[in-house]
């Protein structure tokens, strides 16, 4: 079963950056993906997963390299 992996560290990536969703949401419409808050809110809390494409949209829209994404990995989880 696939699962989310990278919404926690999203969600500290955008916050340290001192971005609402709803400006990570227009950023990430600016580099092509037509997302709205509250799927971004979904990702975040775990429950949507993402594609790869998706990983490369949130990693540009971000500012960061996909690699980051990823560092967070692991932590709180079972």
């Amino acid at each position: 079963m696939p699962e989310n992996i990278v919404g926690d560290q999203i969600r500290r990536l955008r916050s340290r950056q001192d971005m609402s969703q709803e400006m990570l949401a227009a950023r990430l419409g600016r580099v092509g993906w037509d997302i709205s808050r509250g799927t971004l809110a979904k990702i975040e809390a775990g429950i949507r997963c993402v594609s790869d494409k998706e990983l490369l949209l949130l990693a540009k829209g971000l500012r960061v390299t996909v690699e980051t994404l990823f560092e967070g990995e692991g932590k709180g989880r079972r």
